[in-house]
């Protein structure tokens, strides 16, 4: 044990390393400090109810009606007890506070990579902090896309593991690749796992190329079969997860539209282009790899007060807070901030494009040019389209600028491999003095250029330059500060871009400095790799505390005080104890944001990946005007609004609610989704229920009858389990205020199951015989449960086949 430790030391040494870099960046977060994060905010506001009966019998319910009338709890929160990568992640979230476990993740993850890569490692530990501190990786985690992080921070394990099996390491390789890959889906975040994928089969495509050549194909097949073997580990384990997603994307916006006239292409499943492409890079804000405030940083961010704009607004009597939104001038709705590389990594990376002669650098470029230009989307639709139209499952997500995950990954790898080649072989290196001439030219000369010369490329003019002048001009009466205010926006972003591009610059000269004096044999190695990690860290250090620093962090009592502090209008809502009525808030955007549903049942709410049918009961029902019906219908009892002034909260209590179940008076069939939904467009959801012709085989309307001196009620509430008690003469159709979903939901009257019928295009039915009896509704989806069950023994199977791989490693190496 004690020569295993002394073996090593150095891993150990690099490790505490890389855990008091995380201690000093994220110093608030040991002290008790959270972040100050918008979307983990409406993510607590979504879990609310959930948490709630979790915290009653220690099982979350798998739906919550806490949303759009209700969902599957799949996408927001759920347990999978029975994957292990459920328990991996709590132990790795219990080790370090957030932020820290996940750049410690990135830095781990990194690190393994470029050891398997042969890097050694001091220097591979400078290649981890390139990768970690990209800016990206801080942005999200300021934004609370935690497991975007976490699936990011994978990244580079589940290529280690391709790689020692690549080499021959087969079991060892298929054992790391199970458990990250495994681990990498647990996080559940499709999108960027998808593009690692993309990135990966042109690794396979390359690998195949060069063993065909060699005719080696035997070892190579062996080790795709261990892969295989890994990968399929992987999603067994995560079972549950993939085959719940799965089933319910189909009945997402994600899938196929239910009334083709609601879309262009109605044919097409998937989101729509001008929904994917809207956050597209644009090409020439692609400069940002290289100087952050090009197009200057964050939509939020503000000029200073020694800038231009600020001093012309101060002549008006406003203050620098009026310049959020005005610094960034790039063409996205909106971004968190730029994707900024590191100039010093971004220097070595073109070196590494000279210098490396491993073959893994043409799948570094290759990958990395396919994601710069597939995160341009709309810009470059030549290439985004043809993903779009004919790449299985790319049109499932949006913002193609995330396809820049993998160029933030891999360029750090290749920049570090260039160094490493240096060291190890930089005598034999032909004219490496030029190499790395050309390459200080071309990344010096374009900070160079930018620092000289600004207004050479770039106008530095928003798309709505112009209609923000006149939109100035007409609120001030001032055509002249309107246009003098036009020219200091571009004065201040172009000084921006220069003094970022001579930062940029400086780093870049820096860094080539080291590595000629490292060529030169003026710097040893150890000189050398030291020298670089400071410039590397530093440079991105810099740019990262610009976006995701102290100030990011809160008490979190003050948090929970800020965001989740009910107001007047809430506690009187809150008095009324019923168990399912629903609010809609309209002095919050609806449909777009789901601190609502922190307090009550809502209509409304904030989710990626809305219901198919309720997304377009939105679209008709609510994009122009309110139809009161429909309110009606979801037992919508309670809506708030703000006073003309904006100052103050109303309720508005509607009598007209249906309530949780009622029974209706007749039933009129229809023969499509259109007619559905324009029959409801006007219509009194008490007495009349409007059902699709492909329910008609499943009512008996020979025993159907009105439903004269009956009555039904909810007794027992839990968003997967409802118990109704009704009253009947005759047999009756019950709606109730529940949304259609039929991947789960089963309907029991005492005991016996009773056919679920959809009504009203979004809402549940059912045909209940007469007597008094008891009415069920249980989601029990199969999906889930025997997903879990698939997960246990895939589970199992990997722990073993882990301790095989270490015990087979530990003896081979004796």
């Amino acid at each position: 044990m004690k020569n295993w430790f002394n073996r090593n030391a150095t891993h150990f040494a690099i490790i505490g390393i890389f855990i008091i870099i995380c201690l000093i960046y994220f110093a608030p977060a040991w002290q008790g400090k959270v972040l100050l994060q918008s979307d983990v905010t409406q993510a607590q506001a979504m879990q609310k109810e959930i948490m709630d009966f979790r915290e009653q019998d220690g099982k979350g319910p798998l739906w919550t009606n806490s949303m759009f009338g209700g969902m599957p709890s799949y996408q927001i929160w759920v347990s999978y007890p029975k994957n292990i990568g459920t328990h991996i992640m709590a132990g790795l979230k219990g080790a370090l506070p957030y932020p820290m476990d996940v750049v410690l993740l990135y830095l781990l993850g990194a690190y393994l990579l470029l050891n398997v890569l042969g890097v050694r490692p001091w220097l591979a530990a400078v290649g981890a902090i390139a990768f970690a501190f990209t800016s990206y990786n801080f942005i999200y985690i300021e934004a609370g896309h935690a497991n975007k992080a976490y699936a990011i921070a994978l990244f580079a394990p589940i290529v280690a593991g391709m790689l020692l099996c690549l080499r021959g390491k087969n079991l060892m390789g298929a054992a790391i690749l199970a458990l990250s890959l495994a681990l990498e889906i647990r996080f559940n975040h499709i999108q960027v796992t998808y593009y690692l994928f993309i990135a990966l089969l042109i690794l396979i495509g390359i690998e195949l190329y060069h063993v065909v050549k060699a005719k080696k194909t035997a070892a190579f097949l062996k080790s795709i079969g261990f892969m295989a073997i890994a990968s399929i580990i992987a999603l067994a384990i995560n079972a549950g997860l993939l085959w719940t997603t799965y089933e319910y994307s189909k009945e997402s916006i994600r899938g196929k539209s239910n009334i083709t006239s609601e879309t262009k292409g109605s044919a097409q499943q998937g989101v729509s282009k001008e929904y994917a492409y809207a956050w597209s890079q644009g090409v020439g804000e692609s400069i940002t790899f290289l100087i952050p405030d090009a197009y200057g940083g964050g939509s939020q961010n503000k000029f200073d007060e020694n800038s231009n704009t600020v001093k012309l607004l101060s002549s008006q009597g406003f203050g620098a807070d009026q310049t959020a939104g005005l610094v960034y001038w790039g063409d996205k709705p909106g971004t968190s901030g730029p994707w900024y590389f590191g100039a010093a990594v971004l220097f070595l990376f073109v070196l590494g494009l000279f210098v490396v002669k491993s073959r893994i650098k043409w799948w570094i470029l290759s990958a990395t040019l396919l994601s710069i230009v597939l995160s341009w989307g709309r810009h470059f639709t030549f290439i985004s389209d043809l993903f779009f139209d004919y790449f299985p499952l790319y049109n499932k997500f949006r913002a193609v600028e995330s396809t820049l995950v993998v160029a933030s990954f891999l360029i750090p790898i290749l920049a570090i491999m260039a160094i490493d080649e240096i060291i190890r072989n930089g005598k034999a290196i032909e004219k490496l003095d030029k190499k790395i001439m050309y390459s200080l030219a071309i990344v010096g000369g374009i900070s160079f250029i930018v620092w000289v010369l600004p207004d050479l490329f770039f106008s530095f003019q928003a798309p709505n330059h112009q209609q923000l002048i006149q939109s100035i001009s007409k609120q001030t009466q001032n055509n002249g500060f309107a246009q003098s205010l036009g020219n200091a926006l571009v004065q201040d972003r172009a000084g921006l871009a220069r003094s970022d591009a001579f930062r940029s610059l400086l780093f870049i000269l820096l860094t080539a400095g080291v590595v000629w004096l490292l060529a030169k044999n003026k710097l040893n190695a150890k000189t050398a790799t030291i020298a670089l990690g400071i410039l590397i860290l530093v440079d991105l250090w810099g740019v990262d505390n610009r976006y995701l620093n102290k100030d990011s962090f809160v008490e979190k009592e003050r948090l929970e005080q800020s965001f989740f502090k009910p107001r007047e209008v809430d506690n009187l809502i809150l008095m009324d104890k019923d168990k399912e009525y629903r609010v809609l808030d309209l002095t919050v955007d609806p449909f777009n944001n789901a601190s609502p549903s922190y307090f009550y049942k809502n209509i409304g709410g904030y989710h990626a990946a809305k219901l198919m049918r309720y997304q377009e009961l939105l679209e008709r029902q609510f994009s122009k005007s309110i139809n009161e019906d429909v309110l009606d219908m979801l037992n919508t009892r309670y809506l708030i609004t703000n006073n003309r002034e904006g100052t103050s909260q109303s309720i508005q209590r509607r009598d007209k609610a249906a309530g949780s179940a009622w029974f209706v008076d007749r039933v009129t069939f229809v023969k499509s989704n259109e007619e559905e939904m324009n029959a409801i467009d006007s219509f009194d959801p008490k007495k009349e229920a409007f059902i699709h012709q492909e329910f008609k085989g499943k009512i008996d309307e020979k025993r159907l009858g009105r439903p004269t001196n009956a009555s039904i009620e909810l007794t027992s509430y839990r968003p997967d389990h409802l118990v109704y008690d009704y009253t009947a003469p005759n047999d009756v159709m019950a709606v109730f205020s529940e949304i259609w979903y039929d991947k789960g939901w089963k309907a029991f009257v005492d005991g016996q199951e009773v056919p679920i019928l959809r009504a009203d295009y979004v809402l549940r039915a059912a045909q209940l015989p007469g007597g008094n009896h008891k009415v069920e509704f249980k989601f029990e989806p199969q999906s889930y449960y025997m997903g879990e069950n698939i997960s246990l023994i895939a589970s199992i199977i990997l722990v073993l086949g882990l301790g095989f791989a270490i015990w087979k490693e530990r003896k081979s190496a004796a």
